[in-house]
């Protein structure tokens, strides 16, 4: 079984900067491919929204709010996802979530996977 495990959420005054890092654990060995990273945030009494994508061979979007300050990396061979996340604003304060598309072995497709969640709370 494959998990996906965030980390670097915390509490950090406005301007501040925090990287978010998600790894896959647990049968790693039986993940044969992977596709789409993306991070998405979820603030209180908010919908979940999609905050930075990328894409297995680099390629990335932004969702306009966090454009300019926020970079989403990956390293495919510690199967893991990155964000940094520069000039933080109290808006910014949300649950931020980590979700992966990735191809298991024996396997004819990519199924979704999601992390816990990590807290960033932003003070003004």
């Amino acid at each position: 079984q494959v998990q996906l495990v965030e980390s670097g959420g915390g509490l950090v005054q406005a301007g501040g900067s925090l990287r978010l890092s998600c790894a896959a654990s647990g049968s790693i060995l039986s993940i044969y491919a992977m596709g789409w990273y993306r991070w998405y945030r979820q603030a209180p009494g908010k919908q979940r929204e999609l905050v930075a994508a990328i894409t297995g061979d680099g390629s990335t979007n932004y969702a306009d709010s966090v454009k300019g300050r926020f970079t989403i990396s990956r390293d495919n061979a510690k199967r893991a996802v990155y964000l940094q996340m520069n000039s933080l604003k109290p808006e910014d304060t949300a649950v931020y979530y980590c979700n992966a598309d990735l191809r298991l072995l024996r396997s004819t497709r990519y199924d979704d996977y999601w992390g816990q969640g990590t807290q960033v709370t932003v003070s003004s």
